[in-house]
């Protein structure tokens, strides 16, 4: 159903004021805050015709109307009036974004946003492939089980320990470690593993396996749901709208503590261009069918590096979020070493 404009007009109106209150938005509100000259019959008869096709529901307990997952997506898509951050919000954001390293860096962008919305803010760490080798060392705990040490480009440092086919001395430990770091570093995962298999006929079968199993426990650690960093996540608790509903909440917190589901769903947003928003059961997960998700991709150097982004109830001010969640993930780019 394509709506004409004045029926956008007091969808767009009925969407801010409940937004702003929580509350069914009747014909008597819509006339006192709509630009448009209309009688509350005429209202109501649009109302009606919203209603019938789904952009608005009816609460058994109220005369007046709330939007439906319909009714915001056509909100977002085409009414919303988003509010740019003024220069003060965005000196502020960014000296929020201040860390040593990108660890604490992607932690505040997740704290940064969950304070600012008010919501749950979610952020996805770079990619294994994308980050680089830098040095690597590895030690003799015991029998067949070695310590690998691997720190990356961007100061963060994996500890791993493989268990091994074969006894390595100091000095094989040693001459392994200076040739990874001699021929490796500066490599991703996905071009050190191409590398290696085009080396293994070159290297000794001891040191290539100690190669190999390294470099796969690297991409294994980067493969993990705790690739995201969350903050905020009771403060949906909070929320009106969830909070009343113990069944749906419970679900919502198994979501965020399993964190797979939150990786793919920020995965799937990682081609996309620019923002992304999800309504209802959109998300595809059921867990947050009362829930939206607003992303956006972080870059450096024009090369996608993660998602971040904002889970809170359908009934947001979107207005604001969007322009938060784009803002951080340009600034969250810059920043990133």
């Amino acid at each position: 159903m394509d709506l004409d404009s004045r029926a956008q007009s007091l969808l767009k109106t009925l969407i801010t004021h409940h937004i702003g209150d929580g509350q069914p938005v009747g014909s008597k509100t819509l006339s006192a805050s709509s630009d448009l000259d209309l009688s509350p019959a005429s209202i109501r008869n649009i109302m009606k015709d919203l209603e019938d096709a789904g952009f608005v529901s009816s609460p058994h307990t109220s005369a007046g109307r709330i939007p439906t997952n319909k009714g915001y997506r056509l909100f977002v898509d085409s009414l919303v009036t988003v509010q740019s951050l003024d220069d003060v919000e965005i000196s502020s954001l960014k000296n929020q974004l201040i860390a040593s390293d990108n660890k604490h860096l992607i932690s505040s962008a997740a704290n940064t946003l969950s304070e600012l919305t008010k919501f749950a803010g979610i952020v996805m760490i770079p990619k294994a492939k994308k980050i680089k080798y830098k040095h690597i060392e590895f030690i003799g705990i015991s029998e067949r089980r070695v310590l690998v040490i691997i720190v990356t480009d961007d100061g963060n440092v994996q500890n791993s320990v493989l268990y091994t086919n074969h006894d390595y001395d100091k000095t094989s430990l040693t001459e392994a470690a200076n040739y990874f770091n001699k021929e490796f570093s500066g490599y991703s995962v996905e071009e050190a593993k191409k590398r290696l298999m085009d080396d293994l006929k070159h290297m000794k079968t001891n040191i290539s396996d100690l190669m190999s199993s390294a470099i796969n426990s690297a991409a294994d650690n980067n493969d993990e749901a705790d690739n995201i960093v969350m903050s905020g996540q009771t403060k949906l608790l909070e929320t009106v709208e969830l909070s009343q509903n113990v069944a749906s909440i419970r679900k919502i917190l198994e979501v965020f503590e399993k964190k797979s589901a939150l990786l793919k769903l920020l995965e799937s947003s990682q081609h996309a261009n620019g923002i992304q928003i999800f309504i209802g059961e959109e998300s595809g997960y059921q867990a947050l069918d009362e829930c939206s998700v607003i992303t956006a991709p972080y870059e450096a150097d024009g090369e996608v590096l993660g998602i971040l982004g904002v889970i809170g109830p359908t009934r947001m001010a979107y207005e604001r979020v969007i322009p938060i969640v784009d803002i951080t993930a340009k600034l969250l780019g810059n920043s990133i070493k």
